[in-house]
C-alpha cells in the first residue's frame, strides 16, 4: 500500500499540467512553514495536510486547484486570499486558476495561522524574518526527527488529523 506522500506525488505527476505544478508549489509552501506537517490521502483522492488537526486540503478540478482551510473562517485574512467557500461558518478556500500567481508571503501566514489555531493553548507557532518558530525554537530549515506512535506506519508522524487512519 502506498503512503499518502507517495499518492500525492503520483497525483502531481498524473496531472502533468499547471494544476500539478500549483499543487506541488502549495505542498512545498506548507512543508516550509510547518515542517512537521503530516500528509494524508482522504475522500478517494484528496491530499490533506495536518498538524494537531487538519490545516487544509488540496483539491484539483478541471479548471481550478482549491486549497480549503478546515478552520478558515476563524483565520484573519487581511490580504483577502480567500476567494471561495466564503458563506460558511467554518471553512474557507482559495481557488487558484491557470496563470495565477501565489502571494507566497500571505499564504505562508495563513498556513502558519491555521497550524497555530490547531495547537492553540498547547504551543505557539510564529513567523518572523528569520523563519518559523515554535516556543522559541527555530523550525524552518532544521532537520526534524519525527516521533511516531507505535501503531503508525514508518515515515508517518503522530500529529495526524483526528479520526484518521495514518
Amino acid at each position: 500500500m502506498q503512503s499518502a506522500s507517495e499518492l500525492i506525488d503520483a497525483r502531481i505527476m498524473e496531472l502533468g499540467d499547471w494544476r500539478g505544478q500549483m499543487l506541488s508549489r502549495i505542498r512545498t509552501l506548507i512543508k516550509e512553514v510547518v515542517p512537521e506537517v503530516v500528509e494524508e490521502w482522504k475522500w478517494r483522492g484528496v491530499p490533506v495536510w495536518c498538524y494537531e488537526g487538519m490545516i487544509c486540503t488540496g483539491e484539483t478540478y478541471k479548471s481550478v486547484v482549491k486549497m480549503t482551510f478546515a478552520k478558515g473562517a476563524a483565520l484573519d485574512d487581511p490580504i483577502r486570499l480567500f476567494n471561495s467557500s466564503l458563506e460558511g461558518n467554518t471553512r474557507r478556500a482559495i481557488d487558484f486558476h491557470e496563470g495565477d500567481k501565489i502571494n507566497e508571503k500571505a499564504l505562508k501566514e495563513l498556513i502558519l495561522a491555521a497550524g497555530a489555531l490547531n495547537v492553540k493553548g498547547k504551543s505557539k507557532l510564529k513567523a518572523d524574518s528569520r523563519g518559523v518558530e515554535r516556543d522559541g525554537v527555530q523550525l524552518e530549515g532544521q532537520p526534524r526527527k519525527a516521533k511516531r506512535n507505535p501503531g503508525t506506519a514508518p515515515g508517518t508522524q503522530a500529529r495526524h488529523c483526528p479520526g484518521s487512519s495514518v
